[in-house]
């Protein structure tokens, strides 16, 4: 960390952390982080950019070191989105008002970064979308339009979230065998890949770093007469990412199409066609009792989704890459550093 500045910009909507590299008279790229991390997740790759690109990588609201204002869930994830487009007018920053950013997003950092596309495409140059979540959402729906399981979208939102973790997470357990630890090195990466365990402690500080709550992680709640009997509330991240509140399909109508990325591991177990974070995945294995079956609930086929909006975006005129890493889980920017570094830098040269 110590080759990047540490700033906090006010803006009209936030008070945003940013980790600073490199020159803003070079290409920006802005790098938005996961759900339950923080920008501190992007350190090698700011540094390993940073001699050819201006290289920004906030807090998302919420998380890291950023102002931790309430989501409304309601605009899906536009508040987040809305958030780094003001972050990037600031001449704080020292970006020319017309200058257009490389926007990489991981997980749920890859729909804020479609969303940026959606309501303010005049700041992208392009998109790498790192194991995105589903253009239309994450739980509750089904088939490759996304739809609905149920009508209230139950089995999505902030009831879906394990409570031992948010308490785990409330007392900042950093402990080895802690859920924040275990969960990360479970699922974030592909076992028994582990970061150097100075990397490593630093992933769990940002995990740590977080508002945890019913207006940021993970949300409120509604009951549902529908299994699992839970049905996303009105705040909180976790809701902005209920298929209640988010269709990213209309990807593909927008006008100026930028050239998109798309890097995931073949071993992902958060972001797949059977997450194991997926409601429907756990019904189906018998781990979570009721599950009314394939037909009305199916483990929600989040890549397939993504590959079929991102064929329609292709079909419409523009274009996309798919990057697969094997033996990979869910961050391939950690996992497969210099293989991802690489990656990044032939999409952005041509």
């Amino acid at each position: 960390m110590s080759a990047l500045e540490s700033k906090t910009i006010t803006t009209s909507r936030l008070a945003t952390h940013v980790w600073v590299a490199g020159s803003p008279d070079k290409p920006a790229v802005v790098l938005l982080h996961g759900n339950v991390s923080s920008a501190r997740f992007y350190d090698r790759l700011q540094a390993a950019l940073a001699d050819d690109f201006y290289v920004l990588a906030p807090d998302m609201r919420g998380f890291g070191r950023s102002e931790a204002k309430p989501v409304d869930a309601t605009r899906g994830v536009a508040d987040l989105s809305d958030d780094i487009a003001a972050l990037l007018d600031s001449p704080e920053l020292g970006l020319a008002p017309d200058a257009k950013a490389h926007v990489v997003g991981w997980s749920l950092g890859g729909n804020v970064a479609m969303q940026i596309a959606l309501d303010h495409g005049r700041r992208v140059a392009s998109l790498v979308l790192i194991n995105p979540g589903s253009p239309y959402g994450y739980g509750g729906c089904k088939g490759l339009d996304g739809e609905p399981c149920w009508p209230d979208c139950a089995g999505s939102g902030g009831g879906t979230a394990n409570p031992e973790f948010i308490k785990q997470l409330e007392a900042n357990n950093d402990a080895d065998d802690g859920l924040p630890r275990t969960i990360m090195n479970s699922f974030y990466w592909k076992p028994p890949f582990r970061p150097a365990r100075e990397h490593e402690d630093r992933y769990v500080a940002g995990m740590l770093e977080m508002a945890i709550g019913p207006t940021n992680y993970p949300g409120d709640a509604q009951p549902s007469d529908n299994w699992p009997g839970t049905a996303p509330g009105t705040t909180g991240v976790v809701n902005a990412l209920s298929p209640k509140y988010l269709d990213q399909g209309r990807l593909t109508e927008l006008a100026d199409k930028p050239a998109i990325l798309w890097v995931r591991g073949a071993d992902d177990q958060i972001v797949s066609d059977n997450s194991m974070f997926d409601l429907g995945t756990l019904g189906q294995l018998g781990q979570v009792p009721g599950w009314p079956g394939a037909e009305v609930y199916p483990p929600q086929p989040m890549v397939s989704q993504m590959r079929a909006v991102l064929e329609r975006y292709a079909n419409n005129g523009g274009h996309f890459d798919e990057r697969v890493f094997e033996d990979t889980g869910h961050g391939p920017h950690i996992e497969k550093h210099d293989q991802f570094v690489a990656a990044v830098r032939r999409f952005w040269a041509a």
